[in-house]
């Protein structure tokens, strides 16, 4: 049975640990390591993992551990854990903006190190993840991995490093697109008269049924979006109104500005 270790027990720990145990994996083959009693004492209870003060004492025998510190932590965190990690378990990182370079060279070691790049709706199990891994991983290491995700949501492998900036810019970033959108629709809605509930209630299915007719159909987006915009109709006039007013342009410029500061992020925890 392979036991995984995870290094801090905040809210994207509590998340992935939660969609395991409820996809099957076993509690016994968890284990977490933080500082606080109150984590621990909720973690216990939540899901029936193992959990201790000691991260030395939680990765010394894991086959996977998951750093999940804030990227503030992530140096002193991983450096003070190199020495409980002789046995090379494989690494996962869920941390933005700290490349691989930078955990190898704390380590100390040449261990498999994969990055992971989940989103915050994997706090309910609809999750998207981009993955990433320099390291020969067997095909049993890369379908635990994958199995760990997929316990959250979607997740995928991405050829290169660069493109987990892609991934932050599209799925770590992207939820709060959608309700920077919400929340615009709603307020319009209350403007047009609609009673703040009401606005509220439509915003939301009508999101919720796009997304579904998206992932169900087979249908592309611009299809689907064919198929709502009638010739000289209402949503006509919408649409021309946001490509008037350049909605793309807005939407590419916002997420290279994603990367870039991704880049950034990088660049500071390589020097």
């Amino acid at each position: 049975m392979n036991s995984i270790a995870f290094i801090g027990g905040g809210n994207m720990a509590s998340c992935i640990i939660g969609g395991m145990v409820a996809n099957d994996f076993d509690p016994r083959q968890i284990l977490v390591g933080t500082p606080s009693q109150s984590t621990r004492d909720r973690l216990s209870a939540a899901t029936g993992a193992t959990t201790m003060a000691d991260n030395h004492q939680a990765a010394a025998h894991a086959d996977i551990v998951v750093l999940a510190v804030k990227p503030k932590m992530m140096r002193q965190v991983v450096m003070d854990l190199a020495s409980a990690l002789t046995h090379r378990p494989i690494i996962i990182s869920v941390a933005a903006g700290i490349p691989v370079a930078a955990l190898k060279q704390w380590l100390g070691s040449d261990m498999p190190v994969i990055r992971a790049m989940p989103n915050t709706p994997s706090m309910i199990q609809a999750g998207a993840t981009g993955l990433f891994t320099q390291s020969d991983l067997t095909t049993e290491q890369r379908s635990l991995v994958d199995q760990i995700f997929q316990a959250i949501g979607y997740s995928c492998w991405v050829d290169s490093e660069e493109l987990i900036d892609a991934v932050i810019a599209v799925s770590g970033s992207g939820p709060a697109y959608f309700f920077l959108v919400l929340e615009a629709m709603q307020k319009i809605a209350q403007e047009l008269g609609l009673p703040k509930q009401t606005a509220q209630e439509l915003s939301l299915h009508t999101a919720l049924g796009a997304s579904r007719m998206a992932m169900e159909s087979g249908i592309s987006a611009a299809e689907l979006r064919d198929q709502v915009t009638s010739q000289g109709g209402t949503t006509q006039a919408a649409i021309k109104s946001f490509q008037q007013h350049g909605l793309e342009d807005i939407f590419r410029t916002a997420m290279t500005s994603a990367v870039a500061r991704a880049q950034e992020m990088s660049k500071d925890f390589s020097s």
